[in-house]
């Protein structure tokens, strides 16, 4: 590695960022064909649940896998191996004649976006040096939330128009074009130079400590589903003291002792995921059903939270090559803080003016926090460990979106019970949507805390 990033760095740059658009092209603009693809393969309710949970399964069960192979075999080889696979399972979907077909495709595309969400942060470790990573991780960042902003627009007009079965194959100009870059413009390799082997046993007490997790948050608070709960808790400490013995463990559990700031940003991360992931979802329910709003309206207005994280996160990224990203990052919680407790006092009268603040503080703190706090995480590993260190960053994210998502799930149960949606919810909705705020303020409170407390990345 230079002092001044190369030609090469900057291809990687674009290939890295053009592929942050794949995911989530692949995982969001499918909830809006999930309609017409019941209708047309006659899935019932349960299995269509699954088809936005069987992504965060895989998500969970081989993110950190793909890392460790990553930082063994090659982090462009497995990136590149995700890309593929993730086309292939949307080639696979397209041509499903049941929705169990369409389950196992979905997987394979978790399985997918896991192998590229492990790899597309230390790619970027790999070829920029420290004083210049703010402003290639924040346009990465940034990349990601245009992709979950635009992918529900597309995914409906597709399906209007062509069908759901077409919705899979959105995707697949980029992974055409991603792959050339690749082939033509990024010819090098960048992995571990400390020799490793790879821990299958490992590997498969993780799997089971997520699937366990999985099926214990997604079914709260049935008395089976808090049994594998507890199992999970059981496997998560088996898991650790494995690692902890292993001459070449999937990751090493030392990294927490280490380095409170990697530590502390990690549990940083996952609340903050926690607090927000719920957040479209009970907006969505809340201006359609509470305030009468039609689903375009709806969506229009949740548009000012991604845009904002999307205009943000470049900037606060090149900040955090100049300022102590721990600072950057404190304030963006602060900022998030801010945001939801305006909107934690919106009613059935509330406009929309007011709701587009609350978002607007949102969008614009998560973009401050989210860039500089992967810089720090990424920062505070060692460079024979980069794969790891960001499959554990994204795992962190998606292990705060399951909780975060499942705890709602809980109050909606409560409150609501297993009823129809209609306006008559109104006051139950509200009631459900107010408790929810105030868990991620709750949440968020820990964050900003946490992020002033874990000092200064090494």
């Amino acid at each position: 590695m230079t002092e001044n990033p190369s030609a090469e760095s900057w291809w990687l740059l674009l290939t890295v960022c053009l592929g942050a658009f794949i995911a989530p092209l692949g995982m969001a603009s499918v909830n809006v064909a999930i309609p017409a693809l019941a209708s047309e393969l006659a899935a019932n309710a349960v299995l269509v649940s699954w088809i936005p949970t069987a992504v965060l399964v895989a998500n969970i069960v081989f993110m950190l896998p793909a890392g460790k192979l990553a930082d063994i075999w090659g982090r462009k080889r497995v990136f590149q191996l995700g890309i593929c696979l993730n086309a292939l399972a949307g080639l696979g979907a397209f041509g499903a004649s049941s929705i169990e077909w369409v389950l196992l495709m979905r997987f394979c595309q978790g399985l997918g976006s896991a192998m590229m969400f492990a790899t597309s942060m230390a790619l970027l470790i790999s070829v920029f040096p420290a004083h210049k990573r703010g402003l290639p991780l924040g346009v990465n960042a940034a990349c990601i939330y245009l992709g979950l902003t635009l992918a529900p627009a597309l995914g409906g007009w597709v399906t209007q128009w062509l069908g759901w079965r077409y919705v899979f194959l959105l995707p697949m100009p980029l992974v055409v074009i991603v792959l050339g870059f690749i082939h033509w413009r990024v010819p090098g390799e960048w992995h571990s130079q400390e020799p490793s082997r790879f821990d299958w046993r490992g590997a498969l007490v993780f799997a089971l400590w997520a699937l366990a997790l999985v099926t214990g948050l997604t079914g709260l608070p049935d008395p089976r589903h808090l049994l594998a709960l507890v199992v999970s808790f059981v496997l998560l400490g088996v898991f650790i003291v494995m690692q902890a013995r292993s001459p070449s463990p999937l990751i090493r559990v030392q990294m927490f002792r280490e380095s409170r700031v990697f530590s502390m940003s990690l549990g940083t991360a996952s609340l903050m995921y926690a607090s927000s992931y719920p957040l479209g979802f009970m907006l969505s329910l809340y201006l359609q059903y509470v305030r009468g709003y039609s689903a375009a309206d709806a969506g229009q207005l949740l548009l000012v939270q991604a845009f904002a994280m999307a205009c943000v996160a470049p900037f606060a990224g090149k900040l955090s090559d100049y300022f102590p990203a721990r600072w950057l990052a404190s304030a963006g919680c602060g900022c998030t803080l801010a945001g939801f407790y305006v909107l934690s006092g919106i009613d059935a009268q509330t406009e929309a003016p007011v709701i587009g603040a609350g978002l607007l503080l949102v969008g614009v703190g998560f973009g401050f926090f989210s860039s500089p706090n992967n810089h720090v995480v990424m920062h505070s590993a060692r460079a024979s460990e980069v794969g790891v260190a960001a499959a554990t960053l994204n795992l962190a994210r998606v292990t705060g979106n399951l909780v975060g998502m499942s705890l709602v799930n809980l109050l909606i149960y409560w409150n609501l019970g297993n009823v129809a949606m209609s306006a008559e919810l109104a006051a139950p909705l509200l009631m459900t949507f107010h408790g929810a705020l105030q868990l991620a303020l709750v949440f968020l409170a820990a964050a900003t805390l946490l992020s002033l407390l874990r000092g200064r990345a090494r």
